[in-house]
């Protein structure tokens, strides 16, 4: 039986259950054939099909990002798609597999940010994970960071504060103080005082640990 027909678009559903539901029984089954076929699914003609296998790819990897991070190399070229819900989509699995295969996932990251210039802001958002987890590991801190600050310098005041806070795990002595003055930047960019209030939360917590 094709893995296909276990979509949500299959069965005539409009939720994400059945593609959620598939997603933990590839997972718990280890099923590298289904993994391909639902790759492989991702140059159909149906929009439908194209969608119910991205969601079940990246929510696959989020919990096994082994099964899905050999198609690296297929989520790179989704980004440059037409379908806005595969290019975030496509963004999303390379998340998942950040931290499975970081050295790859350097070398991509110019694509990764020239999607996400481009991008929705949910391709964006996970751009910028993807960065922090980069980040995460001593290797690639310094490497990566200023493309972190830049995100921050031009983002959108209503992901600033979510960007700020995601990033605080990857602030170190060596660019804690960039990180702070590049928040103290955009603190007249707030029209809503409650966002302005995380970012000033943020620069108040780094600066107690100065």
């Amino acid at each position: 039986m094709s893995i296909l027909l276990k979509l949500a678009s299959a069965l005539n559903r409009r939720d994400e259950e059945p593609n959620i539901a598939l997603a933990k029984s590839i997972t718990k089954s280890k099923d590298r054939k289904a993994v391909k076929e639902l790759v492989d699914g991702l140059s159909s003609k149906s929009k439908d099909i194209q969608n119910d296998c991205i969601k079940v790819l990246y929510e696959t990897g989020a919990t096994a990002p082994n099964l899905i991070a050999d198609y690296h190399k297929v989520f790179i070229e989704q980004l440059q798609s037409k379908n806005n819900r595969m290019q975030w989509g496509a963004m999303t699995a390379l998340h998942s597999i950040t931290s499975e295969i970081p050295e790859t996932i350097y070398k991509l990251l110019p694509k990764i940010l020239n999607a996400a210039e481009k991008g929705s802001v949910i391709t964006k958002d996970y751009a910028v994970s993807i960065i922090i987890e980069l980040a995460k590991k001593e290797k690639y801190n310094p490497k990566v960071f200023p493309f972190l600050n830049e995100f921050l310098l031009k983002a959108a005041t209503n992901q600033l504060p979510m960007y700020a806070e995601n990033a605080m795990v990857v602030i170190n002595d060596k660019n804690k103080g960039q990180f702070i003055k590049s928040l103290q930047l955009r603190l007249n960019d707030f029209e809503k005082e409650t966002k302005r209030k995380r970012v000033e939360k943020v620069i108040a917590k780094l600066s107690a640990t100065a």
